[in-house]
């Protein structure tokens, strides 16, 4: 078994904390040793020191506060906080004193690979630099949404951040990414492609699947819902997510005995809830921190929709797809690859008003469309979009890495 040292994101929540997390509690589970690393502020992790980590057994550790080393400082801490100036959903800015911090971490736990799920920080530009002086494998993987065509602003933006990536990402030991459209992007700007490693992104089908009965939550939200049917957005309510898009068709087609349900926060919320925050049909939910709740609106709806200018490979669409919902996703990022050959419907980020204004009528009047479409979706993430599947590669990949003989036992 490997001892990884995962530097990664633990808030604000996001696609890259709901990766980070998931995957260590699945390495956990295999027997894997894992010290996570993340951006935090000391006070804030020295709080929470006897609170358990995410599997549950474990107390978190004391992180150094001034610089200095807590009594109970231990060479096998699960968890380092490093810290930072400031923090957001997507872009994190390190204190002056993160990469000695990291650089000392590293030697005390001494892993067998450093794994960084990038946090797009100044400090992701010195790891590969780092590691090597440490004598350590590092493997990055690599988020940031994009469309391979520049069709919009955002994703010209996002084709700018994959140009000033490319030449670090070009050192790391292996540079995972969610598709080979992805693949594609980086090899073009320079990466090798032995060093690049296609996996996707995977979920759990026993936790995101169809009721398998009706249970007190789900009557619940239906109660909520006044029994009408749902339509369902779950993600950041930001600029490249297009969420205005989705509301403008919405209000002309007004479709009759449904509801649009919007769940998540971001940036553009409050100016978009204010225009549409008396329309009946449309629900405001909110950020939803509570997995079950998240389980349950996902099972209560008929569609998903995500309606985004520039993506990687979005998790909400796998858990929508796992539950046997239907979904309808633009072609940015890996997810119309995902959709493909049936297992949803697949629009394009130019013109999405007008795309989702022919689509809606027709989702409301072929519930066995929309039913086919469900089940099409789990067929697809049990085909290829698991979380075991995700994690089977991984291990392959750090058998590549670390020879066997040096794997922590």
């Amino acid at each position: 078994m490997a001892h990884i040292a995962w530097l990664g994101k633990k808030s604000p929540f996001c696609g890259n904390v709901t990766y980070g997390l998931s995957t260590t509690e699945a390495l956990r589970q295999r027997g894997h040793r894992i010290s996570f690393i993340h951006f935090d502020t000391p006070q804030g992790l020295a709080q929470r020191r006897d609170e358990l980590d995410i599997s549950g057994q474990r107390p978190l550790a004391a992180a150094p506060v001034n610089g200095s080393r807590p009594a109970a400082w231990k060479a096998d801490d699960p968890e380092v906080a490093l810290p930072y100036l400031m923090k957001s959903q997507v872009y994190t800015i390190p204190s002056p004193g993160a990469q000695r911090e990291l650089r000392e971490s590293l030697e005390r736990l001494q892993p067998d690979v450093v794994h960084a799920s990038l946090t797009l920080s100044p400090l992701d530009f010195r790891l590969p630099d780092l590691c090597q002086q440490l004598g350590m494998p590092l493997v990055a993987t690599f988020h940031p949404a994009f469309d391979a065509s520049l069709r919009n602003l955002s994703a010209g933006t996002q084709q700018l951040t994959y140009q000033l990536y490319a030449p670090s990402l070009a050192k790391f030991d292996r540079v995972i990414v969610f598709s080979e459209l992805q693949a594609d992007v980086l090899a073009r700007l320079g990466v090798k492609e032995s060093r690049l490693a296609v996996i996707p992104n995977g979920v759990d089908p026993d936790c995101w699947s169809p009721a398998p009965q009706e249970d007190s939550t789900l009557a619940q939200l239906r109660q909520t819902f006044r029994g009408k049917r749902v339509f369902l957005y779950m993600g950041r309510v930001a600029t490249e997510k297009n969420v205005e898009a989705l509301l403008k068709a919405w209000r002309l087609v007004r479709p009759a005995g449904c509801q649009l349900v919007i769940v998540g926060d971001g940036p553009l919320r409050a100016s978009l809830q204010q225009t549409s925050g008396l329309e009946p049909d449309v629900h405001w939910w909110g950020y939803e921190a509570d997995l079950a709740t998240r389980v349950a609106l996902l099972r209560v709806a008929e569609v998903f929709l995500l309606p985004s200018l520039v993506e990687g490979l979005s998790l909400a669409l796998l858990e929508a797809m796992a539950s046997g919902t239907a979904c309808v996703a633009t072609d940015a990022g890996a997810d119309g690859e995902v959709l493909e050959g049936g297992a949803g419907i697949v629009i394009s980020t130019q013109g999405v008003t007008t795309q989702l204004r022919t689509l809606l009528p027709v989702l409301r009047d072929q519930p066995v469309l929309t039913a086919e479409l469900g089940r099409r979706a789990r067929a697809r993430v049990l085909e290829r979009y698991t979380l075991t599947r995700n994690i089977d590669a991984l291990e392959r990949l750090y058998a590549e890495l670390v020879p066997q003989g040096s794997l922590a036992a």
